[in-house]
């Protein structure tokens, strides 16, 4: 029969492996799990000069009109226009997009894609301060 003065044992096998199960999971998914945004950080030291690098400056009014080095464009005709500028030009060059703060987000994020798909890599928004 049953004895009720006998005190039960805990049995905490299971656990543990269950425990290790999950932790040996996790330990195997969680690098794969990790977002990882690529990005081209500058490098500098102390020793050298700064070099000259090419540039390009884009700048848009609150008129909506793009001035692309001394040339002007409606936004609307800034893509085919910048396609057609740039199509001799080196894409390892630096762009830099100044805007009105006045300009709706999308006008800027237009002109952002434009550059981008044109092959651009190396653009930058500027901003004050």
């Amino acid at each position: 029969m049953f004895d009720y003065n006998e005190k039960p044992e805990l049995n905490i096998t299971p656990l543990v492996d269950v425990m290790l199960v999950l932790l040996a999971i996790l330990m195997v998914t969680a690098p794969v799990l990790e977002y990882e945004e690529n990005i081209n950080l500058p490098t500098g030291s102390r020793s050298q000069t700064a070099m000259q690098t090419q540039k390009l400056d884009i700048l848009i009014d609150k008129n909506r009109v793009v001035k692309v080095e001394k040339n002007s464009y409606n936004i609307k005709e800034f893509a085919d226009s910048f396609v057609m500028l740039t199509q001799d030009r080196n894409k390892d060059i630096y762009i830099y997009i100044k805007a009105d703060k006045t300009l709706q987000y999308e006008d800027i994020i237009y002109v952002l894609k434009t550059v981008k798909e044109a092959g651009f890599s190396k653009v930058s928004l500027i901003t004050d301060g």
